[in-house]
């Protein structure tokens, strides 16, 4: 399925120039769709509120934590990897609802936990409907967004992820103030930490309901012979005007010539796989030893660790929620206008200065007859070093590599080597957060030292080899 999102978004002929009867109806159904997106980012981020308690509650050590907390990327990789053949089976709507009933019962499996293992098989199950949200909603604006707003629409999905995160935060910060800042604090029988991971079960819920109001992908409605529903979505979502018999046989002609590409495709060059493809997986493993998910998976537990008091804690990892929105729409402006090349540059060199200083900051960190505290010019750099941090990745790599992931890539091997790229990206993002707690325990000035050199690597990795992808055809990617 992958490989038949890049086809339809490339894809001219009569749906080029298609301008639907009713705009409205068209944002609504990719707004629906991107609520996986929104979950995918919910679900990522609740965790933060939960951490300490959880450590607390079960009496665990920082390694076994990090395990229960990444076990969801677990999930996550075989979710992305079964999606697009359940997709092409099943079809994309069926799909989404599947990932709902599975957030769902992720969510409150997660709340109602009796051991620590029962905890970590939910947030695995919870990564499977994430690893498939990640793929089926981009895949699914694609193929029912009309070409000449398909690049606005697709954005919906990377916006309702930073959403989700922002939403997530600002959630598990209002339910800690009703359990008087204690994460352990009981609220109607539960406790606090127990609600935060529960409430996902609203979104949850209201994904499914919503996936029963949109259309079929007509993509997959033509590939399965239905043809007479796939003109009715076409006319619905591209326009009464649209040469509906014309639309579908360009939609069949693409699907009888698209090459179904394999890994084998992907071999040659001197280190086995072919040059670009070590690009895609090097933009993906950078991406994640940053340390950006430090942020979302563990930044309230972090200014714990400094001093700073859960509620205090829980507050700022909101504001670097909304930093990461802010840093998202930068990108969304900017990536078109400047190029990715430059945005990434920018993006590296600020993480390096914004990370090093964090380095620097928690350097100072003390503990005293218990008491965790840090000197307060050093803790302000921390927060607006961090906050900084957010920033600078939010509005370079965190776009730029997915836009860079879905061009640059020749046309025969895009699906397979986007695969490939997307598994590095969860085995990266799994060494992150695995390892996290444990550095944090042993140095955390130095787990920063680390961040910030593979943000400083980045920059020649960008300027040797990562292609301007600007303004250039996927046809023309060779």
């Amino acid at each position: 399925m992958t490989s038949s999102t890049a086809q339809s978004a490339a894809s001219g002929g009569g749906g080029n120039a298609s301008h639907p009867d009713h705009l409205g109806h068209v944002i609504f159904i990719a707004a629906a769709a991107a609520m996986g997106g929104f979950l995918f980012g919910y679900d990522s981020s609740v965790i933060n509120g939960a951490v300490v308690a959880i450590r607390e509650r079960f009496d665990v050590g920082p390694a076994v934590l990090a395990q229960v907390i990444a076990a969801a990327l677990i999930g996550c990789a075989i979710g992305a990897a079964t999606a697009g053949r359940l997709a092409d089976r099943l079809g994309r709507i069926r799909c989404m609802q599947i990932a709902a009933v599975l957030f769902t019962a992720s969510a409150i499996g997660s709340a109602l936990p009796f051991a620590l293992w029962d905890l970590a098989v939910w947030r695995v199950i919870g990564g499977f409907g994430i690893g498939m949200a990640s793929v089926i909603g981009p895949a699914y604006i694609a193929e029912v967004s009309p070409a000449a707003y398909r690049g606005r629409l697709a954005s919906f999905q990377q916006a309702a992820i930073v959403i989700g995160i922002a939403v997530s935060q600002l959630v598990n910060w209002g339910i800690l103030n009703l359990a008087d800042g204690d994460q352990r604090g009981v609220i109607g029988g539960l406790e606090a930490w127990q609600w935060m991971l529960g409430v996902m079960v609203v979104p949850a819920v209201l994904y499914g309901l919503m996936s029963f109001v949109i259309p079929e992908s007509p993509r997959f409605l033509v590939s399965v012979g239905r043809n007479a529903e796939a003109r009715k979505v076409l006319a619905e979502v591209e326009g009464s005007h649209t040469d509906l018999d014309a639309r579908v046989a360009e939609i069949e002609t693409a699907m009888r010539s698209e090459h179904k590409s394999t890994f084998k495709d992907l071999l040659g060059g001197r280190f086995g796989l072919l040059p670009i493809v070590w690009i895609g997986i090097g933009l993906s493993v950078f991406q994640q030893l940053v340390g950006i998910n430090v942020i979302f998976y563990y930044s309230s537990s972090l200014w714990q660790s400094v001093g700073i008091d859960p509620t205090s804690s829980f507050l700022y990892s909101f504001t670097t929620s909304i930093i990461n929105i802010i840093g998202t729409v930068i990108a969304m402006i900017f990536v078109d206008r400047i190029g990715r090349r430059p945005l990434a540059l920018i993006g590296s060199a600020g993480m390096a200065l914004s990370l090093g200083l964090c380095a620097w900051a928690f350097s100072y960190k003390t503990t005293v007859a218990g008491e965790i505290s840090m000197p307060s010019a050093q803790g302000t750099v921390a927060l607006v070093a961090a906050h900084a941090f957010v920033l600078f990745f939010a509005l370079s790599w965190g776009v730029v590599v997915w836009v860079l992931l879905g061009e640059m890539f020749p046309n025969r091997i895009r699906a397979a080597a986007l695969g490939v790229a997307a598994a590095a990206q969860w085995v990266a993002n799994w060494v992150i957060t695995v390892t996290f707690p444990s550095l944090s325990d042993w140095n955390l000035s130095g787990a920063y030292v680390i961040y910030t050199v593979f943000a400083v690597l980045s920059i020649p990795f960008i300027l040797k080899w990562v292609p301007e992808t600007k303004g250039k055809a996927l046809e023309e990617m060779g």
